[in-house]
């Protein structure tokens, strides 16, 4: 299983956390594709803690964090 935590604006309507079966997903994008979810929404894209890409694979266990652009002033 693959746990996706959605941070801000993208846990509307998706929750705080989401798990996928892995046989589902062989990388971050299957997983952004899952959730309707444009990579251009995703400013920042964690998989175990580590900065990573939407190409990048993901595996039974792992953990996703995905977070929005933030503004701020």
């Amino acid at each position: 299983m693959i746990e996706v935590r959605f941070f801000a604006t993208l846990r509307e309507g998706r929750g705080k956390i989401a798990r996928v079966p892995a046989e589902e997903a062989s990388a971050a994008n299957d997983i952004l594709r899952r959730f309707d979810i444009p990579e251009e929404e995703v400013s920042i894209l964690l998989i175990n803690g580590f900065h990573s890409k939407p190409g990048d694979p993901v595996k039974d266990g792992d953990v996703v964090s995905l977070f929005p652009p933030v503004g701020g002033g």
